[in-house]
């Protein structure tokens, strides 16, 4: 009951709402057309070649909202309401991602930092939730190793709220690139870089209550675990 009442809930309606505003957001500026005329791929493609990234592919993919930069492969994939729209929503989101395209390429350290934690966090993810569940069963037959199995847990659920952090000033940096891109590269009207801004701060809330969410979550798992008992 108290998971329910002091996390659970808490951090439902922050996700919820971050999640609404951007989807509210994208569509009020996805029907205004950029007065340049230039799509998201276009606007993508502009800005990376202006800062010398020549080795990107950028293709179409399915879905809303799913656009997304792979370093593996060095491939930029915009949605379908982002890759031939010309909208102020389109240009931000495509911009944003080439952001990321641009970190890839100059090195930039949270992006590296990010990359790391990817394959440790997808492995402590899925496995600290078992262990955080035989923990809480264990405290009632063994207090002492039922706590010990608690702590393992969160150690490795700490893991995946690294990475919630971490990805923080990734995303932060690609919406900052890809407004200073808007201006400069002249993809947008000055007066228009402010709706497509607004599409970028958007989505960060959704990464930062994604953060907050994990965060709560951890410190409410090191309570059970007695951790910040005297």
């Amino acid at each position: 009951m108290s998971y329910m009442l002091l996390v659970m809930l808490p951090t439902m309606a922050l996700s919820g709402l971050a999640s609404m505003m951007v989807k509210r957001t994208f569509a009020k500026y996805e029907t205004v057309q950029s007065s340049r005329g230039i799509n998201g791929a276009e606007a993508a493609r502009i800005m990376l070649e202006r800062k010398g990234v020549t080795n990107c592919t950028i293709e179409p993919i399915s879905g809303r909202l799913s656009d997304h930069y792979d370093p593996r492969s060095r491939t930029l994939r915009l949605s379908e309401p982002v890759y031939n729209s010309t909208s102020l929503s389109a240009v931000g989101v495509a911009c944003h991602e080439a952001g990321h395209a641009l970190q890839h390429a100059q090195g930039y350290p949270w992006l590296k930092m990010r990359s790391s934690l990817v394959p440790v966090t997808n492995l402590t993810s899925k496995a600290s939730m078992p262990i955080i569940m035989v923990g809480f069963m264990m405290q009632a037959m063994a207090p002492v190793l039922g706590q010990w199995v608690l702590i393992a847990g969160c150690v490795l659920f700490a893991a995946a709220v690294v990475f919630a952090v971490v990805t923080l000033p990734v995303e932060w940096d690609a919406s900052a690139r890809a407004k200073k891109a808007m201006l400069e590269a002249n993809l947008l009207a000055d007066n228009e870089v402010t709706g497509a801004g607004r599409v970028l701060n958007a989505a960060f809330l959704t990464y930062l209550a994604s953060a907050i969410a994990s965060i709560m979550t951890l410190l409410y798992y090191m309570h059970r675990a007695g951790l910040f008992r005297r």
